[in-house]
């Protein structure tokens, strides 16, 4: 299943391969209602986790929206930073950095407080073979980080595989749907989500859930390593057949409006694109834009990790780049010989082995 061409003629948000800028400046760029939302938020802001794939990203935007809306603040990013290069990319951009092993409650308690905090710290890949860490980072942590912060607003991100896999026929799982985790990543994440649950009720910490599943950008994300298995000719595995996926620029802008929406008992929402998209489908028009053949092995199973996201549409309406774009964004990155970032999402994987 692929979005109908002709329906989304006029959305073409991305500019041309040739002109691309930065892919780091163009993920960042906040919307006007971005800029609206961090213009009427109060204080600074803290972002936890911040040295992820998404991190930078998030914690970009709302330095430029900050700034665009002539909002004073400081936005701080915190993670271990195994990389001196993105820190330094962080405080390039006006970003203040600080190095902190969320594990060690002293380090946590040594944190700046903030009235708004966005939680982006976990472990899923790995997690096979070193499930305890994978436990205590996705639980402890969050502990932690409440016990801290309790006089703080939360925005927490978990994922859409606290659900299961769903039939692709009901067009994915929604907020209200019981938790049916399976491995030990799932269930950690579950757990992860009930310790905020915990301290939201106990504390009266305003907090938000946010399930994303998945989000994309040129570099990463389930279409790029759909469009490198095209590209080189490699054989592409059909049982996870189906797949939600939203721009990374979209996903952060969505998180960061969400900020405003932090409530007691916590407000949950998934975070994805409208469409359900069919593997199959997809590495077809990949194929086609590379002119390349397709091959594919095994067949369709009939459910996959999909997720509803109608609420957060209603919410904040579509996502600024649709997936049939992206999809085409994507394959000109590659084929121009575009990097990547080098880490698969494993997006296959449906007994939840990580």
């Amino acid at each position: 299943m692929l979005p109908d061409p002709d329906a989304l003629q006029g959305r073409d948000l991305l500019p041309d391969h040739d002109s691309l800028p930065d892919p780091d400046d163009l993920l960042s760029e906040p919307t006007p209602e971005v800029v609206d939302a961090l213009g009427r938020l109060d204080g600074d802001l803290l972002v936890l986790g911040a040295g992820g794939k998404m991190g930078p990203t998030l914690s970009r935007m709302a330095r430029r929206a900050s700034d665009v809306a002539g909002r004073r603040r400081d936005v701080i990013a915190v993670s271990r930073f195994t990389s001196e290069d993105a820190r330094e990319r962080l405080e390039s951009w006006g970003i203040r950095t600080i190095r902190c092993d969320l594990l060690d409650r002293a380090q946590v308690e040594r944190l700046p407080r903030a009235p708004s905090v966005v939680f982006m710290a976990g472990r899923k890949f790995g997690s096979t073979g070193n499930e305890p860490l994978t436990w205590a980072m996705n639980t402890l942590v969050p502990a932690n980080v409440c016990e801290v912060f309790r006089e703080s607003r939360i925005l927490a991100f978990s994922t859409g595989n606290v659900y299961g896999l769903s039939p692709v026929a009901l067009g994915g799982s929604v907020e209200e749907d019981p938790f049916v985790a399976s491995g030990d990543y799932a269930m950690s994440c579950v757990g992860r989500e009930r310790v905020f649950e915990h301290y939201s009720n106990s504390f009266g910490i305003p907090t938000a859930i946010i399930r994303l599943n998945y989000a994309c950008e040129l570099r990463y994300g389930v279409l790029v390593d759909l469009g490198r298995r095209v590209w080189n000719e490699e054989p592409i595995d059909v049982s996870m057949g189906h797949f939600n996926v939203i721009w990374q620029g979209d996903a952060s802008a969505m998180a960061l409006r969400a900020i405003a929406l932090a409530a007691r008992p916590p407000f949950v929402l998934n975070l994805t694109g409208p469409e359900v998209l069919s593997v199959r489908a997809v590495s077809a028009e990949l194929g086609r834009h590379f002119g390349k053949p397709v091959h594919f092995r095994r067949v369709e199973q009939p459910d996959a990790f999909l997720s509803n996201a109608e609420k957060a549409l209603g919410l904040f309406g579509p996502p600024r780049v649709s997936a049939y774009e992206l999809i085409r964004r994507v394959a000109e990155w590659i084929r121009s010989g575009g990097g990547d970032l080098g880490k698969p999402t494993h997006f296959e994987v449906r007994d939840g082995n990580f």
